[in-house]
């Protein structure tokens, strides 16, 4: 049981670093394009 908890937690904190990362890299692309636009 112990071991299936710890296996959810890790999937957790991989699902959210990759969502923070593409968050990331499509708000990097949305101020590369206004300020180019500029």
């Amino acid at each position: 049981m112990k071991k299936l908890l710890a296996l959810a937690a890790v999937a957790g904190v991989v699902l959210f670093v990759i969502r923070r990362n593409r968050a990331a890299k499509a708000e990097a692309d949305l101020w590369r394009e206004a300020t180019a636009e500029a």
